[in-house]
């Protein structure tokens, strides 16, 4: 019995004696794990504000580039009604331009009438004069 007590005590000594290093490795280690883990984590987290900088940047991208085809169509628009507005005024204008050739010829047509129209009354009141005066002279 008396070496199991040695051995007993001899067992609780070495324990005594090794515990406090074998905790200071414990915390070691698990210090070494935690300051691993924190690094992962702020790479993780570089990594997500890289890859969230990056999808803003190419958000920002394509607004920009919708913007620009917004603008030029936009301008494409503006040119085109410009240029409707430009050839209906040449049309209104060209076809200002031909009711007044229409009018003038009409016009021209009305002196041309009116003038044939007083000849042919001139025409005819020399007939009445020509026949009032042979009317006249027959009766005499």
């Amino acid at each position: 019995m008396k070496n199991q007590f040695f051995a007993a005590l001899l067992l609780t000594a070495a324990t005594v004696v090794i515990a406090p290093s074998a905790n200071a490795a414990e915390l070691k280690a698990v210090e070494s794990i935690q300051s691993t883990r924190l690094e992962q984590l702020d790479s993780q987290s570089k990594s997500i504000k890289d890859i969230q900088a990056a999808r803003l940047d190419f958000l920002s991208n394509q607004t920009k580039a919708v913007e620009n085809i917004q603008a030029t169509r936009l301008e494409f628009l503006d040119n085109q009604s410009k240029s409707i507005k430009d050839i209906q005024s040449a049309r209104l204008e060209h076809l200002s331009n031909q009711s007044k050739a229409i009018e003038d010829i009409q016009s021209t047509r009305l002196a041309h009438l009116n003038s044939q129209s007083k000849a042919v009354e001139d025409v005819q009141a020399e007939r009445l004069a020509g026949l009032d005066a042979r009317s006249k002279s027959s009766l005499r």
